[in-house]
């Protein structure tokens, strides 16, 4: 496939048609590529991945890392290969498993970690922040890992994200969507 034109509005059908050395998103129909993981990155993800993973073993909720994609559609599309927004977060809870098939997560997953990183900080803070919002995601962390800080927003009964709750080293996030899950940043940051 030739390199994207920035003018031109891709589908799902198009993002599996891409070759598969090269990962992308589309959000809105705007192509993005993305760049490899750094080491610390996948340190972060491994970390927060295998919390939630511990957790979840024999419950009802699923916990995936990326690449997985989640597709959002917009409810007007014909066929799948119709939606305009893949993502790839790095970890993904999803809770209702109607929601998941073999290509990965067909609507809002409950909870989503999205690690930035100096090409995509402004993405996971903005597009995918309104994105997240918009469909109904209940937890939304952002990892920055220079700052080791997370960011941890969420859905209100407004159907909007409120103030962050932002942790630290040392501190524990209490997962919003269980009852009893903490993830200790200790653990997660320790690089």
């Amino acid at each position: 496939m030739p390199l994207p034109k920035r003018e031109d509005i891709y589908t799902y059908e198009d993002y599996l048609n891409w070759p598969n050395n090269q990962r992308i998103e589309l959000i809105n129909g705007q192509i993005y590529l993305m760049t490899p993981p750094s080491t610390i990155h996948q340190r972060i993800s491994r970390e927060i991945f295998t919390s939630f993973a511990v957790y979840l073993r024999g419950k009802q909720c699923e916990v995936f890392t990326a690449p997985f994609g989640v597709r959002f559609p917009s409810g007007n599309e014909k066929s799948d290969k119709e939606i305009k927004t893949v993502v790839e977060p790095d970890i993904v809870v999803v809770c209702d498993k109607s929601k998941l098939d073999d290509e990965g997560c067909k609507g809002a997953p409950d909870l989503i970690v999205e690690i930035t990183s100096p090409s995509t900080g402004s993405r996971d803070k903005i597009e995918k922040f309104n994105l997240y919002e918009k469909h109904g995601v209940k937890e939304y962390w952002i990892v920055e890992p220079d700052s080791k800080v997370v960011s941890v927003f969420i859905l209100q009964e407004n159907s909007r994200y409120g103030r962050p709750d932002v942790y630290t080293v040392g501190n524990k996030i209490k997962v919003s969507i269980f009852e009893d899950l903490e993830i200790d940043l200790k653990d997660v940051f320790a690089y």
